[in-house]
């Protein structure tokens, strides 16, 4: 991807397609020919930030353009092999040092920091591409019966170690085959589909359903997270994920509307009615389980009426934080609608959007400036609505009102043109500085409205601890009773150990302030020695019991997922 051209130094970043089978190929994100380089005033701002000098911009880190090469060859018997091949059929089967490697590390910078370094560890002995559910329940079936561990890959977009395969054994990846329709119910506005249908495939085909299913109009799903181009169905509803539009469609979990799993002991399918009482939800206990239960193969979810037509976008700038916050919350606790898109940035977040989507220098910097709006003060909301014309519109009403009763000024809806238009690129950026030694990552949790200035400044508080640190954050998947902090920590880091106790540490500061340790990222085996801390040792003791009962053998996504096989010395207890 092209930019304007910078007026004074820029490095050479690399924007070529990462070579065949490099490591490269695995730890790039998206589109292998697509790159994206900052803003010149984004790139002086980091320069700024980190002291950093044209010199140290000439040199490029740890790149990850060799070839995956390692000695870790498939520890299972030469006649599981030859069974479990015989299952998907030799073209859906492969033991290849690449595939093996591909499929199980994900996109935290733990996995990206390991792939540039070449370090190797906890894949799989074999990787099946199965073409159907019947496929699937085999080689679970096997499996089971055979004390073979089981691992699950969809679109690799895991930021929480969720398919990296800690004890070998088998890993399913459902991208490649099973990602078909099952059925398009256009009565009951549903769409059932292969849990490894990507996100991108399946807006296409609901935005096409007139042509696709004879459809009276078009449909959307309404589930978009940042990784949505290179994520999968199934992954979205195992870790209870949340799209950037939640705040009108909400989670996943408000999404789904019936499973089908396969585990250890049988299929297992949930509820197919809207809503019932017939005792705890076997659906909100499969949805979150991240493949510690079973595989989930099919699943059901309502689906939209797609009228982006209708949408009302807007941009508010605040004079203060405080004022942000005060003015969101009163718009979710408003009961006149709620909008789509929803997010105000704190200060330090700001002052990178206004960089990142052209603001600063402009004309409406000027104008910001000279009604007193004060740089590392000033706040950014930016949303729109979604939904039918009029219900849209006096949202957007409502909305206009509250902010002006704060003190904020109308943008517009440009900065929600500008967000837009890179919504689904902007993790792109991460690769291109990490080159030069720079991480970027994120960590996310939930929060009620009465302690979110108090996390957000404990969190914080932490992060910037660390010398030459830019922390930004923003409010986002609101709810009358909270909301989602998004913390993104950008600091030049390049080594595992220093990484890991940074990350530790942001996790232990989220913990102690109240705050959920995960709101959408689900948990994983990175964030596992944290949940029973968080939730509790009764309450863990649940999940461990429901385990027990689908997977009494301890195969499905071992080694930590959800912390139900951790030694208690391996627990984190900060309360």
């Amino acid at each position: 991807m092209s930019t304007k051209p910078y007026k004074d130094f820029s490095p050479e970043w690399y924007q070529e397609t990462a070579p065949n089978r490099s490591y490269r190929s695995i730890l790039k994100w998206g589109d292998p020919n697509f790159h994206k380089i900052p803003k010149e005033k984004l790139f002086k701002l980091v320069k700024a930030e980190f002291g950093l000098t044209d010199e140290y911009f000439q040199q490029k880190r740890e790149m990850g353009l060799e070839e995956v090469k390692y000695d870790i060859p498939s520890k299972l018997p030469k006649e599981q092999l030859d069974a479990l091949k015989t299952m998907v059929g030799e073209k859906n089967y492969s033991i290849d040092d690449y595939d093996r490697l591909q499929v199980a590390y994900g996109q935290t910078m733990l996995d990206l920091m390991r792939l540039r370094k070449h370090i190797v560890e906890n894949v799989p002995d074999v990787v099946l591409y199965p073409d159907n559910k019947d496929q699937i329940e085999k080689v679970v079936a096997y499996c089971a019966k055979n004390k073979i561990n089981v691992y699950v890959y969809g679109g690799g977009s895991s930021v929480t170690r969720g398919t990296e395969c800690m004890k070998g054994g088998v890993s399913l990846n459902l991208q490649r085959n099973f990602n078909k329709v099952i059925e398009f119910n256009e009565i009951n506005q549903t769409i059932t589909v292969e849990s490894g249908m990507m996100g991108p495939t399946l807006e296409k085909i609901l935005n096409n359903a007139k042509e696709n299913f004879n459809a009276k109009q078009a449909y959307t799903c309404g589930h978009f997270p940042q990784s949505f181009e290179y994520s999968a169905v199934g992954g979205w509803v195992v870790t209870r994920g949340a799209g950037q539009n939640s705040t009108y469609y909400g989670k996943i979990e408000d999404i789904v509307l019936y499973q089908e799993y396969s585990t250890p002991i049988g299929n297992i399918k949930t509820d197919r009615t809207p809503r019932s009482a017939c005792g705890p939800s076997l659906d909100h206990i499969m949805m979150g389980s991240e493949g510690a239960f079973g595989v989930l193969t099919h699943v059901t979810l309502r689906i939209f009426k797609y009228q982006p037509e209708n949408r009302y976008k807007f941009s508010y700038m605040f004079k203060t934080w405080d004022d942000a916050m005060t003015a969101v919350r009163e718009v979710m606790q408003g009961e006149f609608g709620l909008p789509s898109v929803f997010r105000v940035s704190d200060q330090e977040e700001t002052q990178m959007m206004m960089r990142m989507y052209g603001i600063t220098d402009s004309p409406l910097d000027s104008l910001l400036k000279f009604k007193g709006f004060k740089d590392y003060e000033k706040c950014l909301l930016l949303g729109f609505t979604d939904g039918e014309k009029q219900y849209g519109k006096n949202v957007y009403k409502n909305i206009r009102r509250v902010c002006k009763k704060y003190g904020a000024m109308s943008l517009t809806g440009f900065v929600t043109k500008s967000w837009e238009h890179g919504r689904f690129t902007d993790p792109y950026l991460r690769d291109t500085l990490q080159d030069f030694g720079i991480m970027i990552d994120t960590l996310e949790c939930s929060v009620n409205w009465d302690n979110m200035e108090q996390v957000h400044v404990d969190v914080r508080k932490y992060c910037k601890a660390r010398p030459k640190t830019i922390c930004t954050t923003h409010i986002s998947h609101m709810y009358p009773q909270g909301g989602n902090l998004y913390f993104i920590f950008i600091t030049p880091l390049t080594e595992l150990d220093e990484f890991k106790a940074y990350h530790k540490g942001i996790l232990d500061a989220i913990q102690r302030s109240g705050a959920a340790i995960s709101h959408h990222h689900g948990i994983g085996k990175l964030f596992a020695p944290w949940l029973e801390g968080y939730i509790g040792k009764k309450e863990m003791g649940a999940i461990a019991a429901l385990k027990n009962y689908f997977d009494p053998d301890n195969i499905m996504n071992a080694g930590g997922t959800l912390g139900l096989d951790l030694t208690e010395k391996q627990k984190v207890f900060t309360k």
